[in-house]
């Protein structure tokens, strides 16, 4: 894929190219960002196709679509007997992309048992097969993609601090289609090129009104989405102008829903903002806290209430910005065995004082 073959010309697409342009020559290992739909795989065979190791295969791995169970095998093969039904000798991903380029997409559902493996295939360019004792030597580039948020993960303990620093040589983060409307109208012409020559059919004009809805429209599910509902949009027209009821389904998805209930009478929704998985647990947090009267450590504090230890509750706390000021009781002090969320805190049993002195430091916050 040539990279003009990208469609777009919005100012964070273009910083998105330079990005590409800059990252594709050398063989650093790349760390693609951002939801889905956003393109990621296309940016990744973009990099490959830009790169010096283009005359050479470019080799996908998503890792949430195998079971962790068969997911060693199929990174780093195995040889013949290594389990049941093992018959043969398998090469694994990582071989197949020597000289070339592996593409890892999701890498945040890699298990943490087989993290350790691939940080060494990264930095010693060598491995084994399953079942295998003779070392192999690879040599690979390496393009990671994920719309999870890594750094979150190595702080949660889910995902290996070493691994992330050596994918995340040169990140990059792919935006949003709500963040590049600009583009919307060069990509639906795109697509309904494409689809109309799928389907034998020919379409030269897009109405306004379809324009102006795509364009309004957030599109949660990016790129892949907008390109479902031109496809749609393709099947339903019939002459050259691509359908008015294209975008039909865009209104139906933002108009308000309306829930079948067992209830006689009228029902009244309501409309509330949406809240983000963020805001949950900020709440959550904050309904604990209270009911503790801010106590944190200790067997009646929050995080042993939530099941979490006391640090990676404060870590939390620091994140969502949860202050002192969200606590309803101000006054509530340490107790036995306890570390309070209160200025003048005293570090309980088995606490050190630069513990309460952080405690103090978020409160402050």
């Amino acid at each position: 894929m040539d990279i003009k073959e990208l469609i777009g010309a919005s100012a964070k697409f273009r910083a998105l190219l330079d990005d590409v342009n800059l990252v594709a020559p050398v063989d650093s290992t790349v760390l693609l960002q951002g939801e889905t739909g956003t393109g990621k795989e296309l940016i990744a065979r973009a990099i490959h196709e830009a790169s010096a190791r283009r005359g050479n295969r470019l080799v996908a791995l998503n890792c949430a679509a195998i079971p962790a169970t068969l997911l060693e095998n199929e990174l780093f093969g195995s040889e013949r007997g290594a389990f049941t039904g093992a018959v043969t000798q398998t090469i694994g991903r990582l071989q197949a992309a020597d000289r070339g380029t592996l593409f890892l997409d999701e890498i945040g559902e890699l298990p943490l048992e087989l993290q350790p493996k691939l940080l060494r295939a990264l930095q010693e360019k060598q491995f084994e097969r399953l079942g295998g004792n003779r070392t192999l030597q690879v040599n690979v580039r390496v393009i990671a993609a994920t719309n999870r948020d890594l750094r979150c993960m190595v702080y949660e303990r889910r995902f290996r601090p070493d691994l992330y620093y050596r994918l995340n040589v040169f990140p990059i983060t792919l935006p949003p289609l709500r963040e590049r409307r600009d583009d919307i109208p060069l990509l639906a012409e795109h697509f309904v090129e494409t689809f109309a020559r799928q389907q034998g059919k020919t379409i030269d004009t897009i109405p306004e009104e379809v324009l102006t809805a795509l364009t309004r429209h957030d599109w949660p599910g990016n790129v892949r989405e907008l390109q479902n509902v031109i496809e749609r949009g393709v099947v339903m027209t019939a002459g050259r102008v691509l359908s008015r009821h294209t975008t039909k389904c865009l209104e139906l998805e933002d108009a308000q829903p309306h829930c079948a209930s067992s209830v006689s009478g009228p029902i009244v929704l309501k409309t509330a903002r949406i809240r983000t998985l963020a805001d949950a647990e900020r709440a959550h947090i904050k309904t604990i806290l209270h009911e503790t009267n801010g106590l944190i450590g200790g067997p009646r504090g929050a995080a042993a209430q939530l099941g979490v230890p006391r640090t990676t509750l404060m870590g939390k706390m620091q994140r969502l910005g949860i202050s002192i000021g969200a606590v309803k009781d101000r006054s509530a002090q340490s107790t036995r065995g306890g570390v309070g969320v209160s200025e003048g805190v005293s570090p309980g049993p088995g606490e050190d004082a630069g513990d309460s002195l952080h405690v103090m430091e978020m409160a402050a916050g």
